[in-house]
């Protein structure tokens, strides 16, 4: 039973870190919802949350262990909140 609460708690563990207004270093990452030079929607385990700025870029994403790295001229970082359901993604409703 602890192993179980123990797995509960870290599934629903979640970080940012902000360096310099340029690099933001993210765990719990479950989805990334969309992607511009300008925003980042993805989904954490505390929520959607979105990502401001200017010539935004992943560098890096593993929704395996849930770290992502965005670089960039980063000026807002929000979360709402709106979860991530099961449903199919953009490009399986397209074909259908």
């Amino acid at each position: 039973m602890t192993e179980r609460l123990a797995e509960n708690k870290s599934s629903a563990f979640s970080s940012l870190k902000l360096e310099n207004a340029e690099r933001l270093t993210l765990t719990g990452v479950t989805d990334i919802d969309s992607f511009n030079e300008e925003q980042i929607v993805l989904f954490t385990t505390l929520g959607e949350l979105i990502v401001k700025g200017r010539l935004l870029h992943v560098n890096s994403v593993n929704v395996n262990t849930g770290a992502a790295e965005i670089v960039g001229n980063i000026k807002t970082v929000s979360y709402t909140n709106r979860k991530l359901t099961k449903k199919p993604g953009r490009l399986k409703r397209i074909l259908r």
